[in-house]
């Protein structure tokens, strides 16, 4: 069975997507970057600082942390800041390391955005 779930802490969702759906024990979460939040326009460290605050509102909702992330996809615009990139996941993933991929694209949808990060959570 699937739930599909929205979180009115991260704003309305606008487009045809939910923050994230479940599927029994895991969690599976959309995309999420910047966009309507202070960092929007700041470097790719303040975009994914506020990916992770939205992060810890999802698995906090769920009675989870993200010690039990599995996997992130993190889709970039430029390795120019890579290492200020992984300060940030570094902080926040402590020892619990998820499995990980990272895309360079060319763009995401609004061209001051850096950084999109979707992850997979076991609740």
């Amino acid at each position: 069975m699937l739930t599909r779930k929205n979180y009115s802490e991260l704003g309305e969702v606008k487009a045809p997507y939910v923050h994230a759906v479940k599927h029994g024990d895991t969690l599976y979460v959309s995309g999420l970057t910047a966009f309507g939040t202070p960092a929007q326009q700041s470097d790719i460290a303040r975009q994914a600082e506020a990916i992770f605050q939205q992060l810890h509102i999802i698995a906090a909702s769920e009675g989870t942390s993200l010690k039990n992330l599995i996997k992130v996809t993190i889709f970039i615009t430029s390795f120019e800041e890579i290492n200020a990139l992984r300060a940030v996941l570094f902080k926040h993933y402590g020892d619990a390391l998820p499995a990980s991929s990272l895309v360079q694209i060319s763009q995401l949808f609004s061209p001051d955005l850096k950084v999109e990060i979707e992850a997979i959570m076991a609740l």
